[in-house]
């Protein structure tokens, strides 16, 4: 018994431990049926969809222990394009065939324990079937354990090595083994993929995270029998779906499902031989990609001959691309692509060689040769660039596409590297920044397919820039730091570096766009070392040393890096600390910007900048938008300092994200190169005697002069493309051309050119976009998903002209003015783009996919003669009707299932992914679902099965269930008088109505076209428009309107009314009190009872009733009676003021039921002010009208005098717009213009043409005074149903001047109303939006007045008052100064000269002011402080502080006479300005000027002294100086816009930065107002100085010993303090706080060298000193 028990569990534990691997026995064949089928297409049934099926035996036999031989028996090929699941699949009959012999030959491989090793095949056998095998074999791979049944692993398969699950269980009874194993696809450790196109995009982990675009998984299902040393497989099943999206595939997506199915026949004793052929080693178990890589997936081509082929399509592309582009341009263009890729390089150059004669064959294949995308296009355009036989545009461009279209290689980037450094290339600076840029790209993208890329790759640029930097060569760093910026490579970091201060020794003497030009190549190399550029970055931002726009750059950058919180809260912290508001201002805007960001890659940083938004908030928001700052529009904008601005658009899709587009400018000093018209005299003496001036000052450093310069950069997908510095060299060499003879030569050229004709015809193709992703699938096949945009636009050009007389050779420009020109001229632009959207089977030999298409084709022909005639004033123009093109525009979007193969191109199927038949009966079923699923739930009695709603369904769920239907719509639009009519056709069907989500909105079929066509009646052979001007212009009138018509209707009318009157009793009363309201309504009194008799019964025929008139009267009393007041006449200031009481009163009784913000404007009231008038009309008939100043009296007696201009004056310009028909009746408008210069009035009649049209639009302008302008525009029939009258006049408000335009009306059309509704409300709206000021007030009916103010010479007020509204904004800033009051004055240096009177203008608007009353100073930033200023000592106000100190503006206290007085060093001249006997007087270079010659003109410069109020004024703008003012109680000085930040002195430096105002000579910055003012003091030489400037500024020793750091020390002041000179004594002190450096006790820094020292030192304490204001030396000092 217990040998037994012994024997069953020994055999138990042999069977636990079983292999369960599939076992093949070695001499005999297993014989399998398999079938593979790949459909793709959108999940539910019922839509099209396209697939590929494989069936076959299979037939698998051991050769060796580990070595199997697999063949297919009677392989079959299966398309499918059709409706699933009702079509079947088709038999590729052909394919099978051509691929017989390669499907036939049994393929080698090693398999061991289930695993499959290296795959064996002869060369014959290609990829693509190797790949189908393949497909075969991943269902044989099986990791089995022998101790588990569930677990997972990393497998490898065909598709690469991913994460796979595997669980075993066991059928006793049927003694089978079951095995399931699934692959996530989304987890791989060794993805195969293939991307191309895609080097630019980032992968968006966090895009991911919340919705993935791209999701596929395979599921194998085996049922196995146990075998003594193994199991076989009876039955293999494999499912694999593979579902994209490009929004998110959660809310619909498009799949490819793949089955397999393995199945065991028998077991066979022939064995599978090999063919009598070299089997070679082919890979392993892991997809290969062949043949697909080459072969787009738009379309399926035959190559037998590629080059006859590309001939044939050259041909094509030429001969149909002349006059306007082919629809079928782009995907030819695309073809041709294609066949280049295949061809070989010698095809390429025979076909060049062959062409390259011909311009039109040489403009397309240099357009195609670079999206060949390999290492050949770079080859080839090298080559026939240096062979001479590409010009330098064509190489810049066609190296621009091929560096972006070219596949990264290491042999691209050495063609790359020898095109950079030959000389050829070198010698022309603009290819040599392309070559450079594109070999920087290159890196870039190959370090992107290839992470462990070479630091010797972008060493050769590393050595440029050390040599470059070796030289001082500034523009060959710029070159070096973009290419190096493009590269992004890591080894890059350390050279960077060095020219970044504060890492580099070399950093400190290179400009200051050198090291901004650094920290942005930085950006690119953070994508891969995010960390170390962050610590780069933030040590370049924490130095408060640099320069405020290199700390800018600084944080754009580490905020790129995408910072973590605790970084983020750092930099808050530090902002909170700041000094520099520029600086502030941009980091704490760029943060607020974040917070707006809802880019799900930035939702961290957004998060972290919201907490930190919350520390800065309070103190920062306030900040104006004088200082940087950052904005955010979905793409972000980044205005630096001043002159600079950084703008990047980002876009999101599928899971990635790339930069598309960024643009950078900087300018520096560009302003003062445009407004500095006068440049100082850079002569020796002058400079010489400034800097003797200045060296009266302790330790000045003047700062560094900003050199004119722009700079403008272009990124596309991160990449620098192009850049360009401009500097002052460069605008000089410009002007130069400009104005020198070539250009003259060149007009000239072109003129002849054009005068003996012009035929050009221009295409441009262009492969816009081509993105793929292939990815094998477990069939074997690849699964491609493709996006192609392919574009080309072509544009023929015809242009005739004639002159007579005939121009002589050597004409000028201006003879063409005295000639009779004749021109005729045709252009056919057009453009055709096609966009494919691919997802499917791609191969060489077949493709199955669902195909979406977008093709959009436009043409917009034009054709036209002209004759100018400039003596006669005669201008015809005549628009030719362009025959054989009727659709101006065509879109179509059509979602498609393509089954095509290789051998059979003409049995192509298409099936339209949402059929019309199919979609209407598929609607139907999901609508009857819809039905019985809602109303079972509403009505258990309602049959679930029912088709059509039911009567009692609530109209609820009916209103829910839209049964969807073809959108089909036809819009037209015609224009009779000239036989035109346009149409839209606008279809759409989709398939949405089976999920609402974008995805399947887009599927299906959407098409837009436009018609331009003739239409319908006479045919219209011209349209002809010509303008007559002058004395001629009557010939040309066909329409005479005059005051004979009128009164002939309006006869007829008066008896009418008679009629009326006689037949109908009582009316007379009721017509009387309707015309006295209509009249107290009307725009403007009329002046005969007949006229208002007219206006009534034309308002009664228009619409109005006696009701309504009744109601309007009652309701408009209290308006018409200020109506009256307003409209009637212009009244004197007492009525004026009266009316305006009145209206203010109405106003405030409707705010008292406002809101909160209509009484805030009850408190503006007073601000805004009454408009008053100030002038006398010139058109006064009367004594009466001349007292009652009567405007509109005015204007209706002129008008009423002569309605019609055209019976008393002859037109000035008559404008005819005919259409020229065949039976030659008259057709169009005509606008004719009438001047009546004895009443100054001007009168505009609009009119059709047409014999019995009465419509017409009459306006009437007329200037009633210098000061007034009135017009009336009228229009309907006979110009008398609609009318309008506009007034605009001068006036003051609040004894400013002013401006004021009216507009009011009596009756409008209804249209307008509503747009005018619409037009208020977006106003409302937008003014709330932007903080303007609004109230709900009732103002006058039908009427809107807008007033315009001058607050300031720089600032206006704006009233804009509608009848239900008032809109106001207060202080609105100007660019220029008005030329008004003491500006207009000041203008009158600059006489005639508008560019230098807008040039001052501009200046004084954006000067800094500072300004002194009695003591107290009040800086250019707003800063105040008290100046104690020392006796007779020269203090400096204002200087420019540059190298080039063009002006120097000093005050001095006159202790004798105690006065102040001023004295300013400019250019060449010596200007005092000082009070004497009461007045003030001004001295030039020792000479005084009169008050009797002011203003005085300085005639070297332009310079001008005048008297202004009680004091003297100077101006020097050009010299950057605005102004400086002086009298007897205050002084202002003023510095232009471009000298902000250059400045220095008592005033500052204008730059805003007032945490960082007190700057002394040294550029130590002061802590308080006295040391500050005085470092300012210009120190005295000698106490025998005839000046009496008896003080010095010195280095003070602190009066007692104190203890530094537990050692006795004495301390010595690092900040000047006054003191009177050796020799003098002090009269009066004062205390100044300073600080001090202190050293040991027994230090011997008391020595005088060792004293000249101890500015540098640092500050150890702050302590008060003893400072001298005023001294007396004894007459003894020396």
């Amino acid at each position: 018994m217990r040998v037994l028990v012994l024997a069953l569990a020994v055999a138990f534990a042999s069977a636990s431990h079983l292999s369960l691997a599939p076992e093949f026995v070695t001499g005999r064949t297993y014989v399998y049926n398999y079938e593979a089928v790949l459909m793709g297409g959108l999940p539910e049934e019922g839509l099209g969809r396209a697939g590929v099926k494989i069936q076959s035996k299979v037939l698998l036999s051991a050769v060796a222990a580990d070595t199997f031989l697999l063949k297919l028996e009677a392989p079959e090929i299966f398309e499918y394009s059709g409706i699933w699941p009702k079509d079947a699949f088709i038999p590729a009959t052909k394919l099978t065939s051509a691929l017989a012999a390669q499907l036939l030959t049994p393929i080698k491989f090693e398999y061991t324990n289930g695993v499959v090793g290296r795959v064996f095949a002869p060369v014959g056998v290609s990829a693509t079937v190797l790949n189908i095998y393949r497909g075969i074999l991943n269902i044989l791979q099986l990791n089995i354990k022998k101790t588990q049944n569930v677990y997972e692993l990393q497998e490898p398969g065909a598709q690469g090595v991913c994460k796979t699950h595997y669980v075993i269980s066991e059928d006793a009874k049927a003694e089978r083994i079951l095995l399931t194993k699934t692959k996530d696809l989304n987890h791989c450790q060794e993805r195969i993929i293939k991307d191309i196109g895609l080097a630019y995009t980032e992968r968006c982990a966090e895009c991911e995270a919340r919705g993935k675009t791209l999701k596929g998984a395979v599921a194998f299902n085996y049922i196995m029998k146990p075998a003594a040393t193994g199991a076989m497989i009876l039955e293999a099943t494999a499912t694999e779906l593979i579902q994209f999206s490009p929004f998110n595939i959660l809310n619909g997506a498009a799949q490819m499902e793949a089955k397999q199915i393995l199945k065991f026949l028998e077991v066979e004793r022939t064995l599978v031989e090999p063919i009598k052929a070299e089997y070679i080693h082919r890979g392993s178990l892991q997809y290969e990609f062949g043949s697909e890589l080459l072969q787009t997936p738009i379309q399926l081509l035959r190559i037998s001959n590629a080059e006859a082929q590309i001939v044939e399509i050259l041909n094509h592309l030429v001969t149909n691309n002349v006059a306007k582009v082919h629809e079928d341009a782009p995907l030819k263009f695309i073809e041709l692509i294609q066949l280049l890729r295949v061809a070989r390089f010698e095809s390429i150059e025979t076909l060049w060689a062959q062409f390259k004669a011909r311009p039109d064959y040489r403009h397309w294949i240099l357009n195609a040769v670079p999206a060949i995308g390999t290492h050949a296009a770079l080859r080839f355009i090298k080559e026939k660039f240096l062979t001479g036989e590409l010009s330098v545009a064509e190489a810049a461009q066609a190296l621009i596409a091929s560096v972006h279209m070219v596949t990264a290689d290491l042999e691209a980037i050495k063609l790359a590297e020898g095109l950079a450094m030959n000389h050829k290339v070198q010698e022309n600076p603009v290819l040599r920044e392309v070559v450079m840029l594109g070999y920087g790209t290159l890196v870039a993208k190959y370090c992107v397919e290839n992470p462990a890329c070479p630091a010797e790759l972008v060493r050769p640029i590393h050595e440029i820039a050390v040599q470059a930097l070796a030289r001082g060569e500034i523009e060959e760093i710029v070159v070096a730091l973009k290419v190096l910026g493009n590269a992004g490579h890591p080894a890059s970091i350390k050279p960077i570096m060095k020219l970044l201060p504060g890492f580099g020794s070399a950093a400190a003497n290179l400009p200051l766009r050198i090291h901004i030009d650094a920290v942005l190549a930085l950006r690119n190399i953070a994508k891969r070392e995010p960390k170390m550029i962050q610590d780069i970055a933030v040590q370049l931002f924490m130095d408060k040393a640099l320069h405020p726009e290199l700390r800018m750059v600084s944080a754009i950058v580490m905020f790129e890096t995408k910072l973590p919180m605790g970084l983020v809260t750092t930099l808050a912290d530090a902002i909170l600390k700041e000094t520099n508001l520029q600086v502030a201002s941009f980091v704490f805007s760029y943060m607020k910007a974040m917070t707006k960001n809802t880019a799900p890659d930035f939702a961290s940083v957004a998060a972290a900048c919201n907490v930190a938004v919350k520390i800065l908030s309070p103190k920062f928001d306030r900040l104006s938008y004088r200082y940087s700052r950052a904005l955010y529009f979905r793409c972000l904008s980044q205005p630096l300092d001043d002159g600079a601005i950084v703008a990047k658009a980002r876009t999101y899709l599928a899971g990635a994200y790339a930069d598309v587009l960024e643009l950078g400018v900087r300018t520096e000093g560009i302003q003062e190169a445009l407004l500095k018209v006068h440049e100082a005299p850079m002569n020796a003496d002058r400079i010489t005697k400034m800097k003797h001036v200045m060296k009266a000052l302790s330790q000045w450093r003047a700062h560094p002069s900003s050199e004119p310069l722009a700079s403008v950069y272009v990124k596309f997908f991160g990449q620098e493309i192009a850049f360009a510095n401009i500097d002052k060299a460069i605008v000089e060499q410009v002007i130069e051309l400009a104005t020198g003879p070539a250009i003259h030569n060149t007009g000239r050229r072109a003129l002849e050119a054009l005068l003996s004709g012009v035929a050009m015809h221009y295409a441009k193709p262009m492969l816009v976009a081509e993105v793929r992703r292939i990815l094998p699938t477990a069939v074997g096949l690849p699964m491609e998903l493709s996006f192609y945009t392919a574009a080309v636009a072509a544009a023929s050009v015809e242009f005739q002209a004639t002159v007579t007389p005939p121009l002589p050779e050597n004409f000028h420009a201006a003879q063409l003015l005295k000639s009779d020109i004749n021109m005729r001229a045709a252009i056919t632009p057009s453009v055709s783009m096609h966009t494919y959207a691919v997802m499917g089977v791609n191969t060489a030999l077949i493709q199955a996919a669902l195909l979406s298409r977008a093709r959009v084709h436009t043409i917009v022909p034009a054709k036209m003669e002209a004759r100018i005639d400039m003596i006669k004033g005669n201008f015809k123009f005549q628009f030719l009707p362009v025959q054989g093109i009727d659709k101006i525009a065509t879109a179509l979007v059509e979602t498609f299932a393509v089954a095509r193969n290789v051998e059979d191109l003409a049995a192509a199927k298409i099936t339209p992914v949402v059929p019309a038949e199919v979609a209407s009966q598929l609607s139907r079923e999901i609508f009857s679902a819809r039905i019985s699923k809602m109303s079972s739930s509403l009505a258990s009695d309602m049959s679930a099965s029912s088709e059509l709603i039911p009567t009692d369904l609530p109209k609820k769920v009916a209103r829910q269930l839209k049964l969807p239907r073809v959108f089909e719509k036809k819009m037209c639009a015609q224009i009779e008088t000239f036989g035109i009519k346009a149409c839209t056709e606008i279809e759409s069907r989709n398939a949405a109505f089976i999920k609402d989500c974008p995805l399947y909105a887009i599927i299906g079929k959407h098409a837009i076209m436009v018609e331009v066509v003739p239409a319908a009646g006479p045919v219209v052979e011209k349209i002809e428009i010509e303008i007559q001007v002058g004395d001629k212009a009557a010939e040309k009138i066909v329409k005479v309107i005059n005051m004979s018509e009128e009164e002939e209707i309006l006869e007829d009318k008066n008896v009418l009314m008679r009629l009326r009157k006689i037949l109908v009793p009582g009316l007379k009363n009721r017509t009387a009190t309707s015309s006295s309201s209509s009249s107290s309504r009307s725009l403007s009194s009329r002046t005969s009872s007949s006229r208002s008799s007219i206006s009534s019964s034309a308002s009664s025929k228009s619409s109005s009733s006696s009701s309504s008139r009744i109601k309007s009267k009652m309701v408009d009393i209290p308006i018409n009676q200020r109506s009256k007041r307003v409209s009637s006449s212009s009244s004197s200031s007492h009525r004026s003021r009266s009316s305006s009481s009145s209206s203010s009163s109405l106003q405030s009784s409707s705010q008292s039921s406002s809101s909160s913000r209509s009484s805030s404007f009850g408190h503006h009231q007073r601000e805004l002010g009454t408009f008053t008038k100030n002038h006398i009309h010139q058109h006064a008939l009367s004594t009466a009208h001349v007292n009652s100043k009567s405007s509109a009296y005015s204007f209706e007696a002129i008008y009423n005098k002569a309605k019609y201009l055209a019976s008393a004056v002859t037109p000035a310009m008559t404008i005819l717009v005919r259409a020229v028909r065949a039976d030659h009746k008259v057709q169009g408008y005509q606008i004719a213009a009438y001047v009546d210069r004895a009443t100054a009035r001007v009168q505009v009649i609009f009119a059709n043409l047409a014999e019995n049209d009465h419509w017409r639009i009459c306006a009437d302008g007329m200037m009633l005074s210098h000061h007034k302008l009135m017009a009336k525009v009228a229009w309907g029939i006979e110009c008398k149903q609609y009318e309008t009258e506009i007034i605009a006049e001068t006036g003051m408000v609040d004894q400013n001047p002013a401006i004021r335009l009216k507009v009011a009306w009596e009756k409008l059309p209804k249209s307008m109303k509503a747009y005018a509704k619409e037009i208020s409300e977006y106003i409302s709206r937008m003014a709330l939006e932007a903080g303007i000021g609004l109230a709900k007030v009732k103002n006058v009916r039908n009427q809107i007045k807008l007033s315009v103010a001058v607050a300031t010479e720089t600032s206006i007020n704006i009233v804009l008052r509608t009848p239900r509204r008032t809109i106001y904004k207060l202080g609105v800033g100007l660019p220029v100064s008005l030329p008004l009051g003491e500006t207009a004055s000041e203008l009158e240096l600059y006489q005639n000269n508008w560019v230098d009177k807008v040039s001052y203008m501009i200046t004084k608007a954006h000067a800094a002011v500072c300004t002194m009353a009695k003591d107290t100073v009040t800086t250019f930033n707003n800063r105040k402080f008290k100046n104690e200023m020392p006796h007779s000592c020269y203090q400096v106000l204002a200087q420019d502080c540059t190298q080039e100190l063009k002006f120097i503006v000093l005050l001095k206290r006159d202790q004798t006479q105690e006065q102040n007085l001023i004295n300013i060093k400019i250019a060449d001249i010596n200007v005092d300005i000082y009070p004497k006997d009461s007045a003030i007087m001004a001295k030039v270079n020792g000479v005084e000027i009169q008050n009797t010659n002011m203003p005085y003109h300085h005639p070297t410069g332009k310079i001008q002294i005048r008297q202004r109020g009680h004091g003297i004024a100077l101006f020097a703008p050009s010299h950057g100086l605005q102004e400086v003012y002086f009298d007897l109680n205050a002084w202002k000085v003023k510095v232009v816009d471009w000298m902000k930040g250059q400045t220095c002195g008592l005033c500052g430096k204008a730059d805003g930065e007032i945490r960082q105002e007190y700057h002394t000579p040294n550029e130590r910055l002061a802590k308080n107002a006295v040391s500050y003012a005085h470092s300012w003091v210009m120190a005295g030489k000698s106490c025998r100085d005839a000046t009496e400037c008896y003080v010095k500024l010195e280095s003070v020793k602190l009066e007692k010993q104190i203890t530094v750091h537990g050692q006795e020390s004495k301390c010595y002041s690092v900040e000047p303090v006054l003191r009177c000179l050796a020799g003098c004594m002090p009269v009066r002190t004062t205390t100044v706080t300073v600080g001090f450096h202190c050293v040991p006790a027994d230090s011997n820094l008391n020595r005088s060298d060792n004293l000249n020292s101890i500015y540098e030192k640092s500050i150890d304490l702050r302590e008060t000193a003893e400072a001298h204001l005023a001294c007396r030396c004894t007459a003894q000092c020396v």
